[in-house]
């Protein structure tokens, strides 16, 4: 037998375990449809969220003439390294990082409750509550905030009770302070902690917690215990929500806090239409952004090894 032509023992059996690269018609008429039903949303993401970003990053580059208020051709850092080294923005970014952290604290001890003891209840009552709850978010946050704009006022409701009560001899200063503009956020954003805590709560099973207090365990045990380790996606996933709005929050804090009180959203608005310096302000924009996605990612991240490490 001739050696180019012989076969070495076991290779057919290789060559049959093999397995082939070709592709079915099946599976590539599957590939086509799944990407015939992606290419609408892709497209939408590119047009709407994409390219406006790359342009926005393409402006910040550019220089700027304050004389003129003229945008120049040239390109640089110049405006990264303005906000990197000014204490001006170091200011306007940690209070925006506190004030993203108050607020997603407070949706969380006021959002986790509410969501519990709306799931505790029984319909109709369930559902009248939900939908007071939820109802805000069909109103526009501009209509909400200057809802509280009128209650936080000088001669708002809030000090008009007190002055007739005399607990107060002098209208209290509420409005354009960082306690206003907290409480206004909690207000907008403790729904979509509430949805998010909700859909966790459909999941849990109800005879767990029966299971636990047959074996003795009290409530607060139950629900230390039982409960909130269950829901703690959803708390987490509320959290990441409401953390990512507050920062880039505009409409609440440039109502309530106005000049005196100034958020990293408000001062990319100043620079855009107060100075007319388009680069800086979206040199601040991508700033924000980029902290932002790293402060998220990072949390995410650290939640996701701590879980694997739970759970093996």
């Amino acid at each position: 037998m001739n050696a180019a032509t012989s076969t070495p023992p076991g290779a057919s059996a290789v060559q049959a375990v093999k397995p082939s690269t070709a592709v079915s018609p099946e599976i590539a008429s599957q590939r086509r449809a799944a990407w015939t039903l992606v290419m609408p949303a892709t497209l939408y993401f590119l047009v709407l969220l994409a390219v406006p970003l790359v342009l926005t990053f393409v402006l910040s580059l550019h220089g700027f003439d304050p004389n003129s208020g003229g945008i120049l051709p040239t390109v640089s850092l110049q405006h990264y390294l303005d906000i990197v080294t000014d204490s001006y923005f170091y200011e306007i970014f940690l209070r925006t990082l506190l004030l993203s952290v108050g607020v997603t604290l407070l949706c969380v001890l006021v959002g986790v409750p509410e969501a519990y003891f709306l799931f505790r209840m029984r319909d109709p009552w369930r559902s009248l509550c939900l939908v007071l709850v939820l109802g805000p978010l069909l109103i526009s946050v501009v209509v909400r905030t200057l809802g509280w704009s009128i209650l936080l006022g000088r001669e708002g409701l809030i000090n008009t009770v007190l002055t007739k009560l005399g607990l107060i001899d002098h209208p209290l200063q509420m409005l354009f302070t960082m306690g206003a503009v907290t409480v206004a956020l909690v207000h907008v954003l403790v729904p979509l902690m509430v949805l998010s805590v909700w859909t966790s709560l459909t999941r849990l099973d109800p005879a767990v917690a029966h299971a636990a207090r047959s074996l003795g365990a009290g409530r607060a045990t139950v629900m230390w215990r039982v409960v909130l380790p269950q829901i703690t996606p959803g708390i987490l996933s509320g959290s990441l929500i409401v953390f990512a709005l507050t920062a880039s929050a505009f409409a609440t804090p440039a109502l309530i806090g106005g000049r005196r009180l100034k958020v990293v959203a408000t001062t990319a608005y100043d620079e855009f239409l107060g100075t007319l310096n388009w680069p800086l302000g979206a040199a601040i924009a991508i700033v924000l952004l980029i902290v932002n996605v790293l402060i998220i990612s990072g949390y995410n991240r650290a939640l996701e090894k701590r879980f694997t490490r739970r759970l093996g």
